[in-house]
Order: structure tokens, then sequence, then C-alpha cells
């Protein structure tokens, strides 16, 4: 029962954590719009970016990242290490931000909700999907397809971070690695049709 109760309220707190839009806050207050009615329409730092430009978009990537983080680092120690509490914060606190109760269940792509949490659970792997996600993005100069490349390349990253750090990553952080990339894939699927029609928006 009483853990029963523990997974509950890790659920529930780290899914009304990621369901913070921090993007759509930042477009009200700083322009008074909705950014889902501008720029990609994407609720995320980098149509923050496109929209009301850097000073506005920094603090939304912080915040999101800082959102992940949080949801896994602390509100797991909940559950007293139990890997499925840490995997469950995980997976709800990305889903609070792609799917926010505050927006309808909208919201954004969680890219960098994602980031947030394997900070905290891999963050050998982390820096690796990074420096993949900046050669990316100076190459194409398209934040879509830098996001979904090295979303794709999360979990091997999870297992090169190992063969380099000698680390020995738990499994199931593995699993959710294949999982969450999946997922930033099927949230981007507006972006791979415009990429087919050569629409995509570039970020400079």
């Amino acid at each position: 029962m009483v853990l029963l109760v523990k997974v509950a309220v890790v659920a529930v707190s780290s899914y009304l954590i990621g369901s913070i839009p921090s993007s759509f806050i930042m477009g009200r207050l700083v322009r008074g719009v909705d950014l889902r009615e501008h720029g990609s329409g994407n609720l995320g730092a980098a149509n923050t970016f496109r929209v009301l430009g850097p000073k506005a978009a920094i603090p939304v990537l912080l915040f999101d990242i800082g959102k992940g983080f949080i949801a896994v680092w602390f509100l797991s120690k909940i559950g007293d290490g139990n890997i499925w509490c840490t995997m469950l914060a995980a997976v709800t606190v990305v889903l609070g931000h792609n799917y926010s109760i505050f927006l309808g269940f909208s919201g954004g792509k969680g890219v960098g909700t994602t980031a947030g949490a394997f900070l905290a659970l891999a963050p050998q792997a982390l820096i690796i999907c990074i420096c993949i996600w900046i050669i990316m993005l100076l190459i194409t100069r398209i934040v879509s397809l830098a996001s979904m490349v090295a979303a794709l390349f999360l979990p091997a990253s999870v297992l090169i971070s190992d063969r380099l750090f000698g680390t020995e990553t738990h499994f199931m952080i593995l699993i959710l690695s294949i999982l969450v990339a999946l997922l930033v894939i099927y949230k981007h699927r507006p972006n791979i049709r415009r990429l087919r029609e050569g629409s995509e928006k570039r970020i400079f």
C-alpha cells in the first residue's frame, strides 16, 4: 500500500511539473501571444527563439531541462531509489510537457525535458547527444532535424558512454532511451512532413 502511494505521488507530481508550459507563459508575458499560433506553432525553446528571440528562449530551455532533471533527481527519491519509480518520473514528466493538462493536453515535443531527465539518468550519454545535436544544427540549421537525429542516437549514446567512461547504466534506462526517442520522432510528424516538402524553416 505504501509503495502504491509513493508511485502515485511520483507519477502525479512529475506529470504536473512537466505540464508547466514555460514557452506558453513566456509568450504571454513578453508579447501577449500564444506561441501555438506563431512560427512553427510548437511550444518549445526553438519556436520561442524564432518568435521572441534568445532572451526569452534561453530561460524557456533552462526551465524545460530543469523540469526533467527535478522530476528524476528529486521526486524519484520518494521511491527510495526504486528503478521503476525513477523510470516513472522520467516518463511522466516528458508526457506532462508533451500533453500538458494546463493546455488541453497539447504541448511541446519533449526534447528539452528529455534532456533534463537524462542529465540525471545518464549525463555522459546526454553529452554525446548534445554534441550530435550541435553538429547537425551547424550543418543543416534545422532544429527539428538536429533534435530527431540526436534522439535517435540516444540509445546508442547510452551504450557508447558505458564503454567510454566505464559506467554500468541500468538496462531500464536503455529501454527508456528507446521509448523517449520514439516519442520525440512521433511528436515531430509535422516537421517530417515539412522536411519532405522542403518547407521546414531554418533557425537562422
